[in-house]
């Protein structure tokens, strides 16, 4: 079986304490989970571990659901190791592995990972038919030699940081929650490629960053955002969208740099975004639509001014 090769080249040289999930985002949900996990590890001297499903079971339960990604798979890898976790497992979620039972799922954690604890958010359950809830979950436990622990979930200001929630308040552009959720900016990254080039037209040329189509993106708008291009910074003005003043067109992420001058095109840029400044909107001229993006760069600058590094 595929999960039983994936497993096997992780093989630890320790007992470990286990999680699973997809951990998308690696919000401030996960890490107070994260968190739970590294205290029962280390109180038992085992390895913290991470299995992280590669696919959302989602997509492969349901083939008609699409879900967007907060984070690549590098990404996620990246931030949970950043959180010390020791062993971080991306597993791939397949149709013969959603059909496993909660029993033989746990068997392969125990044979391949030396699993002697399971901590699991309270909604948390695996196997066919999402048979191993936690009730199951301490049954198993019990027979075959490993403890679980249920971590209540995190809350902030009175709402969960959960993915769904952060997907949501993403697609309203209401990016101030997602920051919140998350515990630090949401971000994009990509190569930049050739635009239309309006942008240089119009006194102020933007980088059109290329996302990948499978990353979430906020709702169309203009958002206040900070630019990382290698080791420089730079405060910055987004324009998400179709650029109605110039007719539909296809949905762009356009970044105005301020301060930078050079080419940028093939360039890897990180987007943070800060704040969203305003809808996006038809203008009724060259000119007009100017006036408006001299008002936003000061709008962002304040904004960025304000926010901290």
């Amino acid at each position: 079986m595929q999960v039983e090769q994936e497993l096997a080249a992780f093989a630890p040289d320790r007992e470990t304490v286990l999680t699973v999930g997809v951990f998308d985002g690696v919000h401030l949900g996960h890490r107070h989970l994260l968190d739970y996990l590294k205290r029962q590890a280390s109180a038992g001297d085992y390895l913290a571990g991470v299995v992280t499903f590669i696919q959302h079971p989602l997509e492969v339960l349901s083939p008609q659901t699409r879900l967007v990604r907060l984070t690549t798979l590098e990404e996620r890898a990246s931030l949970i190791r950043e959180q010390g976790i020791d062993l971080v497992v991306p597993l791939s979620f397949t149709a013969e592995l959603a059909q496993l039972s909660a029993r033989d799922f746990v068997s392969l954690l125990l044979h391949h990972l030396k699993m002697r604890g399971l901590v699991v958010g309270p909604d948390f359950a695996l196997g066919k038919g999402r048979e191993g809830d936690a009730f199951r979950l301490h049954e198993l436990g019990k027979e075959l030699g490993f403890w679980v622990e249920v971590v209540t979930p995190r809350l902030v200001d009175g709402e969960v940081a959960s993915s769904t929630n952060i997907r949501q308040a993403l697609a309203r552009g209401d990016v101030t929650t997602v920051r919140r959720l998350l515990g630090r900016p949401y971000a994009l990254v990509g190569p930049v490629g050739r635009g239309e080039e309006r942008g240089r037209l119009l006194g102020f040329p933007t980088a059109n960053l290329q996302v990948n189509s499978g990353q979430a993106l906020p709702g169309d708008g203009v958002y206040a955002t900070r630019a990382y291009l290698g080791n420089r910074s730079f405060l910055s003005v987004t324009n998400i969208g179709t650029r109605p003043t110039f007719g539909e067109g296809q949905r762009t992420v356009e970044v105005y740099l301020l301060g930078f001058d050079g080419g940028l095109y093939g360039e890897q840029l990180r987007l943070e975004l800060v704040e969203r400044l305003r809808p996006e909107k038809r203008f009724s001229s060259p000119e007009e639509l100017t006036a408006q993006i001299r008002r936003d760069v000061d709008q962002a600058v304040s904004a960025l001014t304000r926010a901290d590094p």
